[in-house]
C-alpha cells in the first residue's frame, strides 16, 4: 500500500512552493508509506542540464574507507562528465552521498548518465532542464527537511510515499523514476505489473537500463522508449495502458505537463481536484486538503483512463 499525490500550476510562471507542497501531500498520507519518499519536482526549464547522482545508499555502513572512496568518486565522475563533452558549472554536495551537477551538454543524455555510472555505485537519478528527482530514506517531511524542499519553488512536480513489499528499503528502489534516458520525464506508481519480467527482458535487449528490482522503473522506462520513437506523453500512456498487465494507478510528468493513467479494473485509488489555477491528484483525498484551505470537490476517474494536463 503505497501513496501517490501530483500537482500542477496552470500559470506555470514558477513561483509556487511546489517542494513545500508535494511534502504536506505526502506527510498526509504517512500510513501508505514508511519505509522511504520521494519528489520529482519542476522548475522553469533553462538552458543549463541538471542531473542528480547517487554516490551509495543511505543504509550503506560509514567507515573511514567509505568516506574515501566517496571523494575518489566524486573526483572521477567530474573527469567522466567531460570526458562525456559537459562543460561542468556547479557540483554540490547536496548531502554525504548525493551530488547534484550543472552543466551544459549538447549531446546523448544516455552516453552522459552511461558515463557517469561506470563509476562503481553511482547512480544518475535524473537528468532535465526542468526536472530534479529527490528520494531517500524516511516520512516526507524527514527527507523534505534534509533536502531543504521547502524552498524548492516550481510549477509541478510529484511524489511517492513507499511500503515495500518485494524489493529491498533503498533509494534506488524508492519512487519517482527517472524515464531513462529521456530528459525530463518521471513516474510514480502504484500497483502491481503482472507481465514485469516480459516487459524488463524486452526492454533491456533494447539498450535501457535498470537501476532497481521494483517494478514500477518498468512504467518509466517504457514510456521513455515511446517518447524517443515519437509518441506524444498521452499517446505514450494510452499505449501502457494496452501493454501493461496487472492492478496499477500511476502518474507521469515532463517539462511542461502532468498526466495520470489508470488501468482497467480501477482498484487502486486516486482522486482528483480540478481548479483554475491547478490540478492537484493523490490517493487519498486528505492529501489534497493538505495544500487547499478552501471547500474543494474532488472525483476518481474511470477505468482505463488517461488525463493529461499542462501548465
Amino acid at each position: 500500500m503505497c501513496g501517490i499525490a501530483g500537482i500542477i500550476y496552470r500559470n506555470g510562471n514558477g513561483a509556487h512552493r511546489i517542494g513545500r507542497d508535494i511534502t504536506s501531500m505526502l506527510q498526509a498520507m504517512k500510513h501508505r508509506g514508511p519505509d522511504s519518499s520521494g519528489f520529482a519536482l519542476y522548475h522553469s526549464p533553462g538552458r543549463d542540464l541538471v542531473i542528480r547522482i547517487k554516490l551509495a545508499d543511505a543504509n550503506t555502513p560509514r567507515d573511514l574507507e567509505f568516506g574515501e572512496n566517496l571523494r575518489r568518486h566524486r573526483r572521477e565522475i567530474a573527469t567522466r562528465l567531460r570526458t562525456a563533452g559537459a562543460t561542468i558549472h556547479t557540483i554540490d554536495d547536496v548531502n554525504e552521498y548525493t551530488l547534484s551537477v550543472t552543466l551544459s551538454y549538447d549531446s546523448d543524455i544516455k552516453r552522459l548518465a552511461d558515463h557517469v555510472e561506470s563509476v562503481p555505485d553511482a547512480e544518475v537519478l535524473s537528468a532535465g532542464h526542468a526536472l530534479e528527482i529527490v528520494k531517500d530514506l524516511g516520512d516526507a517531511r524527514t527527507v523534505s527537511a534534509g533536502y531543504h524542499l521547502d524552498d524548492y519553488f516550481g510549477s509541478h512536480g510529484i511524489g511517492h510515499v513507499r511500503m515495500a513489499t518485494e524489493s529491498d528499503v533503498d533509494i534506488s528502489n524508492a519512487h519517482p523514476y527517472w524515464a531513462y534516458p529521456f530528459s525530463d520525464v518521471a513516474v510514480v506508481h502504484n500497483g502491481q505489473l503482472t507481465n514485469y519480467h516480459q516487459w524488463r527482458r524486452r526492454l533491456e535487449r533494447s539498450g535501457h537500463r535498470f537501476a532497481s528490482e521494483c517494478d514500477s522503473e518498468i512504467i518509466a522506462v517504457y514510456l521513455a522508449e515511446k517518447l524517443q520513437a515519437g509518441s506524444s506523453l498521452e499517446d505514450a500512456m494510452r499505449e501502457s495502458l494496452e501493454d501493461l498487465d496487472g492492478v496499477f494507478t500511476y502518474i507521469c510528468v515532463s517539462e511542461d505537463a502532468l498526466g495520470m493513467a489508470k488501468d482497467e479494473l480501477a482498484a487502486k485509488p486516486l482522486v482528483l481536484y480540478e481548479g483554475e489555477d491547478m490540478v492537484a491528484l493523490a490517493s487519498e483525498e486528505m492529501a489534497i486538503r493538505a495544500v487547499l484551505d478552501r471547500e474543494i470537490e474532488t472525483y476518481d476517474p474511470y477505468e482505463g483512463q488517461v488525463m493529461v494536463w499542462t501548465r
